[in-house]
């Protein structure tokens, strides 16, 4: 079997556009399918709840997937996280697309693995200087908050369904998994 063609970051936004997941990991292009709607609800239930506590606070932007993240153009690293949101002062770094970390992203854990594994994309997360990362897993109804520092993981804590989430990056954060969800 012959090894795929890698693409460069330029090749890749010369892609068609498309809804679908679709990222580059250091030149290799990787599609999947949609995914369900379970996960998209969740998604959207995230996004409302952070954006309204962004705004209120005017601190920054919340983004939502498909967006590409540029963690490394000279190693073709392209990534889409679920959600993310970057700090006012960071602002810059959005364009057409994110070129750098955000400084916050949202993961929603689904049955089938969207694209590539979730400790790949949170080890290149972390590398690149994301500063936290949230990972919400619906079939255990809980939420993983990993904080880094320096480009490594300085704490990991795990929300069940109905604590308060707490963030390094939101401070007066309060909802939980269950509040966010809309579910008793």
């Amino acid at each position: 079997m012959a090894a795929p063609e890698l693409m460069t970051v330029d090749e890749y936004f010369r892609t068609p556009e498309t809804v679908l997941p679709a990222e580059l990991r250091f030149g290799v292009l990787r599609v999947r399918e949609a995914p369900t709607a379970r996960h998209q609800s969740a998604i959207a239930s995230f996004f409302l709840v952070m954006n309204a506590y962004v705004r209120a606070r005017d601190i920054g932007r919340v983004w939502l997937s498909p967006l590409d993240v540029v963690l490394d153009r000279e190693r073709s690293l392209v990534v889409q996280p679920d959600l993310m949101f970057i700090a006012k002062e960071r602002e810059w770094i959005v364009d057409n697309h994110v070129n750098g970390a955000p400084d916050l992203v949202v993961e929603v854990l689904s049955p089938n693995s969207r694209i590539g594994t979730t400790e790949e994309r949170l080890a290149w997360f972390v590398e690149y200087g994301v500063r936290e990362c949230w990972v919400v897993h619906l079939d255990r109804r809980d939420v993983t908050v990993i904080t880094c520092a320096n480009r490594r993981i300085s704490a990991r804590r795990t929300y069940t369904r109905r604590e308060s989430i707490v963030s390094s990056i939101f401070a007066e954060f309060t909802e939980g998994l269950d509040e966010i969800l809309e579910e008793p």
